[in-house]
């Protein structure tokens, strides 16, 4: 199940060249991940207080369009849980139209605060915490 997020993209965020700066890329990718543990009820004092938080391991991204000052864009992300310490996620930034702006590959875990090594289970640990796992695709 996907989940989708949507932003138009402001002045500050366009570089020299006219378009949407490379790094603000990720932090789309990033704001849509942390509203989609939101929506699934998921705060990041709940993580705390269970000891736990969540880790990007991986981020690659292709790039495919440019985007201009006034798109509006969705983000969409894609949980993929196959057991293991890690899981994986699928991102575009896609146009109203339909075109994709750019797809991101992401490799995440979710980290035990105290002893600073990833969890066994991360599906586990957010459907434990979630008011609507199936946000996550739990």
């Amino acid at each position: 199940m996907a989940f989708f997020v949507p932003i138009t993209v402001r002045a500050y965020e366009i570089d020299i060249n006219g378009h949407l700066n490379q790094a603000v890329y990720h932090q789309y990718a990033d704001h849509a991940r942390w509203e989609q543990l939101r929506v699934a009820g998921i705060q990041r004092e709940k993580m705390v207080t269970a000891g736990i938080g969540l880790v990007v391991l991986e981020s690659n991204i292709k790039h495919l369009r440019e985007l201009h000052l006034g798109d509006e864009v969705t983000v969409s992300c894609e949980c993929q849980w196959s057991g293991g310490k890690i899981y994986r996620m699928h991102q575009k930034i896609q146009k109203l139209d339909g075109t994709d702006s750019a797809q991101f590959d992401v490799v995440g875990g979710v980290l035990d605060l105290a002893a600073r090594k990833l969890v066994a289970d991360p599906a586990g640990q957010l459907r434990k915490l979630a008011e609507s796992p199936e946000v996550l695709g739990l």
